[in-house]
């Protein structure tokens, strides 16, 4: 199945997701006999892509060592206060086999569910980890070639250059060509059984970042143009997205990753800062980045931001270039991100008109996002310059033209658009207004938005 160009991508923590199924069954659903209710709620119009997270076998030992771990287990209770010793399976990202762990219904049930998928026309993404393994992966007993090791000759564990290491994984040498040989084989074998692939922390097995973390002499060849060139040569239409922080994003496009996390752009949104001035990159870059507001490691998005701030943080990225990604909660205003070592997260009461605000966003923006987008400027008056506090683009195809106006700031903004039109409709609410061909005039409350189609 053929992607589309900007891939709307919607994550779902498999094991969590498979419990609540569970339970609402009273019997044990795996991803072989999802029922079809479910999956109409994962894919609902607009998305691409299934994210499910997680899949693959977990560690015994990882597991024995989270438990262990007092700083692990004060998170788990504080996401979880009513805590069982079955909520805990162990990370997603210490993987002992890339196979499908049997309580999720093995290969045969990934199979099941990636045909049920391609069914709705939605395409499947798994991860792959490169940097490191589990303990008691087949490679430390068979491979003790692919590994780092220390002066005392022990296996090292898995680290990047900047926070301590992990105390459950064990560092893989993207240096060494035995384990590029091996990895690109389980890129395939991955690959095989899907449509896309997200590699987790892609950065940390780049010749720059590797030789600063573990003082070595980088090879002539990077990893990732190795590996996947490799790859490409019998899966060549699979999606590769990279996990990739610290501004190498770029890098990674270059090395043969199709969409790179925008981790900079959620920052901006988040926190604050100049969302204008990163939208100003050149737009074969931004076509090649993959937006979010949530995934498993942030934070849900509505306990960060006030619901307007929220929603208009959603407008600006739904109708960005490039890929975007959604996470399975947060559309139904979900404030709880239970830790990747969980599969159980606390019943919260879903906002039903939140999530049809969600849903009806990503259907409009899959109208919205096609042809050619274009930042632009709104322009203000001598004494209200309120038009700095405007997002602005428009998009335009076969003589169709979307514009986008998003104030993204807790104060009244006004400006004149670039944009001579006669008729223009709000698809966010529907109303329609008419107007000579001066410039559009634009005046939006905290928080505002408008989606405009113009004519």
């Amino acid at each position: 199945m053929s992607w589309p160009e900007q891939p709307v991508l919607y994550e779902v923590n498999t094991a969590v997701w498979l419990g609540e199924l569970s339970r609402a069954a009273d019997r044990t659903v795996t991803l072989g006999d999802v029922p079809p209710s479910a999956w109409r709620e994962v894919t609902p119009a607009g998305v691409d892509a299934v994210w499910l997270m997680g899949v693959w076998e977990r560690s015994p030992l990882g597991l024995e060592m989270a438990n262990a771990d007092p700083g692990l287990r004060a998170s788990f209770h504080e996401a979880l206060p009513d805590l069982r010793t079955e909520d805990v399976l162990g990370s997603p990202y210490c993987v002992r086999r890339y196979v499908v762990a049997e309580e999720f219904g093995g290969d045969e049930g990934l199979a099941k569910a990636r045909a049920e998928l391609a069914v709705r026309g939605v395409r499947l993404v798994l991860d792959h980890v490169p940097n490191h393994v589990a303990p008691d992966h087949p490679w430390v007993a068979g491979h003790p070639e692919f590994f780092v090791r220390g002066e005392d000759g022990e296996i090292e564990l898995g680290r990047d250059p900047y926070f301590p290491a992990w105390p459950d994984v064990l560092q893989l040498d993207a240096f060494a060509p035995a384990y590029r040989a091996a990895a690109t084989a389980t890129l395939g074998s991955v690959a095989a059984r899907c449509d896309g692939i997200r590699c987790d922390m892609a950065m940390l097995v780049t010749n720059e970042v590797f030789a600063r973390t573990w003082g070595r002499t980088p090879p002539e060849r990077d990893f990732w143009p190795e590996v996947v060139g490799g790859l490409r040569e019998r899966h060549p239409e699979t999606v590769l997205i990279a996990e990739a922080y610290w501004d190498m994003e770029w890098s990674l496009q270059q090395q043969g990753f199709d969409f790179c996390y925008d981790k900079r752009l959620y920052d901006r949104l988040v926190g604050g800062g100049d969302v204008r001035g990163h939208l100003r990159a050149d737009p074969e870059y931004q076509a090649e980045l993959l937006r979010f507001l949530e995934n498993q490691d942030e934070p849900r998005i509505a306990g960060e931001l006030g619901q307007e701030a929220a929603k208009a943080a959603a407008v600006v990225i739904a109708t960005l270039p490039g890929a975007t990604l959604w996470h399975k909660g947060q559309f139904e205003g979900g404030r709880v991100r239970p830790p990747v070592f969980l599969a159980r997260r606390p019943d919260e009461p879903p906002d039903h008109d939140l999530a049809a605000w969600y849903r009806r966003l990503l259907a409009l923006a899959a109208e919205v996002r096609r042809g050619e987008w274009r930042l632009l400027d709104a322009q203000g008056w001598p004494d209200n310059q309120s038009c700095r506090r405007l997002l602005t683009w428009s998009w335009t195809a076969a003589g169709t033209t979307h514009v986008v106006v998003v104030n993204y700031s807790d104060r009244p903004a006004q400006g004149l658009l670039p944009v001579r039109v006669r008729r223009y409709t709000d698809l966010l609410d529907g109303t329609v207004r008419e107007q000579d061909l001066s410039p559009l005039y634009v005046a939006l409350e905290p928080w505002g938005c408008h989606l405009f189609a113009v004519a």
